[in-house]
Formats: C-alpha cells, sequence, structure tokens
C-alpha cells in the first residue's frame, strides 16, 4: 500500500479517534481542550476562548467567530452583561450541513461543546439557534435534575427574544411551538414528567406565563427579563450550583413580586393547562394556515410588544 495512501488512513483514523475523544461521556473534555491552540474573542465582560477539535470544516474559521460573536451580543445584551467573564467553546466537527447540537457546563468552570457539521455555510449560520441557546445556559445556576425543564425552558424562552431584541429574528418565531409544552395524557407536573416536551417546551411555557404575568402586574415596567438579570447579579451563573428556590426567590425579589414561586407551586406536580387560544387573543396572536399575525387592538397587545422590546441601556 502507497505511503500516501497509509497517511490517509492513518489521518482519518486519528480524526475519528479524536471525535470519538472529544465526544465520548457526559463531561466536557476540559484537559483535551486546555491542549487545543485558541483563539479569543472578546465580547462585553467576557472572553471566550474557542477552540476547534481535529477535523476538516468548509466554511472559513472568521465566519464561525462572528457567528458566535453575534450570538454572544444578543446574549449580553438580554442580561445587561454577558453571563461570566471567560468561557471555553469547543468546536467539534462531524459530518452534515448544520450546527448539530451543544452542551454546557460548568463544574470546572464555564465551558460549551458545539457538534458542527462540517458543510454548514453562512446562510445555515444565520438560521441557527443552537449558539445563543447555550450561552443562555450560562445565566443559571446548576440544579437538580428534576428542575432541568427551568433550565432548558428558559434557553427555549430567551434565546428568541435575545434575537429578536438583537434584531437577527422576527418576532414570529416566539409564539409558534409554545403548545408543545402543553401536558399530555398521563403528564404530571414539571419536576416530575422529564419527557422532551415538558421539558423544554413546557419549562418555556412556564417562562412565558410568568413572563407575562409580570408585565401585567407592572403595567409592562418589568418582565422576565428583569427577574433573571436578578439572578446574574446575585451571582447566579452556570459556574454556581443552587436550589431551585433561591433562584425563584431571587427573580421574584428582584421584581418585588411572588410571580414565578407562585407559578412554580402550582406547576411543579400538577399537570396545569393553561388557555392558550384564549392567552393569545388577549396577546394578539394570531395562528394562520400562512403563518403568526399580529393584531394590535387587542387587550395585551402591549405586553406581547413589551416582552421582546429592546432594553433601554443604563
Amino acid at each position: 500500500m502507497g505511503s500516501a495512501i497509509v497517511a490517509a488512513l492513518n489521518g482519518r483514523w486519528y480524526q475519528a479517534a479524536a471525535q470519538t475523544l472529544y465526544l465520548q461521556g457526559q463531561g466536557m473534555p476540559y484537559d483535551a481542550f486546555d491542549a487545543l491552540p485558541k483563539t479569543n474573542i472578546t465580547v462585553a465582560n467576557c472572553t471566550i476562548a474557542v477552540a476547534f477539535a481535529p477535523g476538516p470544516i468548509r466554511l472559513d474559521q472568521q465566519s464561525i467567530f462572528t457567528w458566535i460573536e453575534t450570538a454572544a451580543r444578543s446574549v449580553a445584551a438580554y442580561y445587561g452583561k454577558f453571563p461570566v467573564n471567560f468561557v471555553k467553546l469547543l468546536i467539534v466537527p462531524v459530518e452534515g450541513d448544520s450546527v448539530r447540537t451543544g452542551t454546557t457546563w460548568g463544574y470546572r468552570g464555564a465551558a460549551i461543546r458545539i457538534v458542527f457539521g462540517q458543510h454548514t455555510d453562512r446562510e445555515a449560520l444565520k438560521r441557527d439557534w443552537i449558539m445563543t441557546h447555550e450561552f443562555v445556559h450560562l445565566a443559571l445556576p446548576d440544579m437538580a435534575q428534576n428542575h432541568t425543564w427551568l433550565a432548558e425552558g428558559l434557553a427555549v424562552y430567551i434565546e428568541p427574544i435575545a434575537r429578536v431584541q438583537a434584531g437577527t429574528l422576527t418576532a414570529v418565531s416566539i409564539w409558534r411551538d409554545m403548545p408543545r409544552g402543553l401536558p399530555q395524557t398521563g403528564d404530571k407536573g414539571l419536576d416530575t414528567t422529564l419527557t422532551w416536551a415538558r421539558t423544554y417546551w413546557g419549562g418555556a411555557l412556564f417562562c412565558l406565563l410568568a413572563d407575562v404575568e409580570i408585565h401585567k402586574r407592572t403595567e409592562n415596567h418589568l418582565g422576565l427579563q428583569d427577574a433573571m438579570r436578578g439572578v446574574l447579579a446575585a451571582g447566579g451563573n452556570r459556574e454556581a450550583d443552587w436550589p431551585i428556590a433561591k433562584i425563584l426567590q431571587t427573580a421574584d425579589h428582584t421584581v418585588h413580586l411572588d410571580v414565578l414561586n407562585d407559578l412554580y407551586n402550582r406547576m411543579r406536580a400538577t399537570p396545569v393547562t393553561p388557555d392558550l387560544p384564549k392567552l393569545w387573543r388577549d396577546l394578539g396572536v394570531d395562528t394562520l394556515d400562512t403563518g403568526i399575525r399580529f393584531r394590535d387592538d387587542a387587550p395585551l397587545a402591549a405586553t406581547r410588544d413589551a416582552i421582546t422590546r429592546k432594553p433601554i441601556a443604563g
């Protein structure tokens, strides 16, 4: 066998072995990451150290860095600052033409692993939501597993709002999939029904109900965005480990209400089914065969707009 063929086979074997190393297990490969070359991106108060696992990527690295920076800036704007001061970001190339998945950790410092399709192009990055989703995870403390719905729900709910506020997404995207979070036959409360739909979209539905209620009680002066900024300001990022009670109490204290804690007590063990058609009518969200349409004459249209309005810098 020719030396060129042997070298190519060895290269493919090394790439496959390396990808297995960077993808295996449930934890971030911190030690492997530290051995890789890194590029630092500075966004707001944070340094993002970006490293690439072995493997080809069609797109130039600068386009990837721009995608990362755009997502980071949207999250920093939503929270008033980036959730952590330093984060390790590992890009792992695999087969495919889109961003595949992401995972966030904090047990040895904030870290994110993104599984990145080798043939991803710039248009796919413009459509991507995963990078923003993972950055949102950095803004909440680690919790017990039965409270994963809050972490994933917040990330699902906040990600499109942050992108709308940044001007990279239209507001109709926020309302389209929310019914997925409604309890199904046999479902229980959020703490005990750990299906995909209830974990991600049930959690997002909890966030929506809390956001609307805070806006209603404060005449649209405050919302969930203010409450979660309070959690982050109190040190509640992914590198911390808090019980859910502390998170909800801190959020409620920030807005001087008892919305999140009260809603949690209602939904933690009981399959609450809110009347979404009525809520949609009140918010002025019409679901049509052609998509979502907003009505500004609805009683809570101002609340709908306030949820996605870009906050005033201050």
